[in-house]
């Protein structure tokens, strides 16, 4: 019986009618009717006595043998492939072993992304980079270690994009104004010479956070300290002598339980780890912003937090650069966080052309100050990867006993794109569609500021100052001053 304009549907044949109609070994060769006279059955031949063998030519055995396998030793696959893409957020999937923000290349094209949620056998990834011609099916490769930054001379004077990049070697490796995907460049010169000071000497014992050495980076930062990473340890058994070195050679010997291991004057640390301290100490020194309205009606100390709250166009990236410029801290990390292109380029203008009074000579503040940029008009996922970078760089000064002060213009956009990444992974929307684990996030930034003893010897103190842009929305403004 039809029903209005529905076709009339064939019936399916069931599998015990197949089995009638032809022999079960032969169903996968053609589709068969159900009216179809069966096929007379052929006998079949017995099967060879003789074995046949085939030989592999030599260059196939030669690429099959060349070839990187599937699975490490433990078994964890290290190689994946793209199930679905929605934007910046990639699931990936033949993942086991994949660790929570692992950094991973996406696609053919080498693309940085990092897993943020990890289901069986899939991987969520956000990607930090246009994700545009990605499709599914393309590799995805597991690095192993989880997104980090190198910290070591060179820092300073650099222009760097959310996970450190510098922008000046991108820009002579490409000759283009935009940023080619997939591109990556070393964040710390490797041509460069350096004058290395040693400090300790061979027999010494040494822990993690030590100052071995000192480099000359600039007329600033004279003293720049080459910390010991965390988390080694050891007897010194080799040393360079003063000289010239570049940041990569291996200048450090430490012997620890009979295995030797070679350190270089740089050294890499996960993003979303706080550097470890000895103990957080109570701040006693005024954060002097040079605006004297502020000093005067709002005083801070260093090692504080500091919002700057204003709706959009009221002038906070003003008074964020103006306390780039005139504050007393030792270090500027700027954190450009979604901001204008055009405010970056002004930051980028005016910085040379300024200049402090250092015992009575002039410096430029460029000497004194690490830009990391990541505008609007960049991948959104790369604001959170900007705003850490930012802190861990600030942490690495502040180890060296120098007063820091981080500059994130704005935090209100490092929300919004946490926004955008929580909508497309299907999360439950809390205030203002804002995730639920915002107020998390945020905690855990701003809690690393603050004056700490640092970890090491000789004993030093050092801080890292906040100071965070917010934009609120409009509604949120009018609420507040009702």
């Amino acid at each position: 019986m039809s029903l209005g304009l529905r076709p009339r549907l064939k019936a399916r044949p069931s599998f015990l009618d197949l089995i009638k109609i032809q022999h079960i070994d032969t169903l996968s060769t053609a589709p068969i009717e159900l009216n179809q006279e069966p096929l007379p059955q052929l006998p079949l031949s017995p099967p060879p006595t003789t074995t046949t063998t085939f030989t592999v030519p030599n260059l196939i055995q030669k690429e099959f043998a060349n070839m990187a396998p599937q699975r490490d030793a433990d078994g964890e696959e290290q190689y994946g492939s793209i199930y679905s893409v929605s934007g910046p957020v990639v699931v990936a999937e033949n993942m086991i072993g994949v660790a929570m923000y692992e950094l991973v290349r996406v696609g053919h094209d080498n693309l940085v992304g990092e897993v943020i949620r990890i289901e069986a056998d899939r991987a969520t990834i956000q990607v930090y980079e246009e994700t545009a011609g990605v499709t599914v099916g393309d590799p995805v490769v597991r690095t192993g270690k989880p997104l980090s930054v190198e910290l070591g001379p060179g820092l300073m004077e650099t222009i760097y994009d959310g996970i450190q990049r510098p922008l000046k070697a991108i820009a002579d490796n490409s000759n283009s104004i935009y940023i080619p995907r997939g591109i990556s460049a070393p964040a710390l010169n490797r041509e460069k010479d350096w004058d290395f000071k040693p400090i300790m000497k061979v027999g010494d014992h040494i822990t993690g956070g030590d100052i071995w050495g000192t480099v000359y980076e600039n007329s600033l930062l004279d003293d720049h300290k080459i910390l010991f990473p965390p988390r080694a340890r050891g007897t010194i058994t080799r040393i360079a002598e003063k000289g010239s070195y570049k940041v990569d050679q291996k200048i450090l010997e430490v012997e620890f339980d009979g295995k030797k291991t070679e350190y270089s004057m740089m050294h890499t640390w996960p993003v979303r780890v706080p550097r470890p301290t000895t103990e957080k100490l109570a701040a006693d020194k005024p954060f002097i912003v040079g605006q004297r309205v502020l000093d005067a009606l709002y005083p801070s100390v260093q090692g504080g937090t500091v919002a700057i709250p204003g709706a959009f166009g009221c002038g906070k990236t003003v008074i964020s650069q103006s306390v780039s410029k005139f504050s007393n801290s030792d270090i500027i990390v700027y954190v450009g966080c979604g901001e204008r292109g055009n405010e970056m380029a002004e930051v980028l203008m005016d910085f040379p052309e300024l200049s402090i009074d250092i015992d009575g000579r002039k410096e430029p503040i460029m000497k004194r100050t690490t830009l990391i940029a990541n505008t609007s008009n960049m991948p959104v996922a790369a604001r959170e990867a900007s705003i850490y970078t930012g802190i861990t760089v600030a942490e690495y000064f502040r180890d060296q006993g120098k007063d820091v002060a981080m500059m994130a213009d704005s935090t209100s956009r490092w929300a919004e794109a946490l926004r955008e990444i929580s909508g497309r992974l299907g999360e439950m929307p809390a205030d203002q569609g804002f995730p639920a684990y915002l107020g998390a996030k945020l905690a855990s930034f701003y809690e690393r500021a603050g004056k700490v003893q640092a970890l090491g010897g000789p004993d030093r103190e050092g801080s890292v100052s906040i100071v965070g842009a917010v934009s609120p929305q409009e509604g949120f403004l009018r609420s507040c001053h009702k």
